[in-house]
């Protein structure tokens, strides 16, 4: 039964954007992509699977690092071109730079600054 596929307005590469946000604190973790097998996958198994642009293949959140994220709700926006999961972060780590969240950088005064420290050295999360 994958009719709601259908449903959703692919973009011409086949991708739509999707922005993860933890559940309980509603902040924003990330911003990745889905293609049509990406997301039935993270329907079915209730943890997010994305679409890798640059390894062009599927990535399970959380294959090497452990930092899964265990999905709450999936939703689409009004013009059904974009996806927000509310998910369960494991382990705290959302950002493959050891963050909890991969919006760290804050412009300020005409330059880019890391305003959340790492949490794990990334080279100890991919080994």
């Amino acid at each position: 039964m994958t009719a709601w596929l259908e449903q959703v307005n692919w973009g011409n590469d086949g991708l739509l954007p999707v922005i993860t946000q933890e559940f309980s604190t509603k902040q924003v973790l990330t911003l990745a992509w889905m293609n049509r097998e990406s997301l039935q996958l993270t329907a079915e198994n209730g943890h997010a699977v994305y679409w890798s642009r640059s390894r062009q293949k599927l990535w399970h959140k959380g294959e090497q690092s452990g930092h899964q994220q265990i999905i709450k709700s999936i939703r689409m926006d009004c013009d059904q071109d974009a996806i927000l999961l509310e998910v369960e972060q494991i382990g705290g780590i959302a950002c493959h730079t050891g963050r909890h969240h991969c919006f760290f950088l804050e412009l300020h005064d005409g330059e880019w600054q890391a305003t959340e420290p790492v949490l794990k050295d990334p080279n100890e999360i991919y080994r």
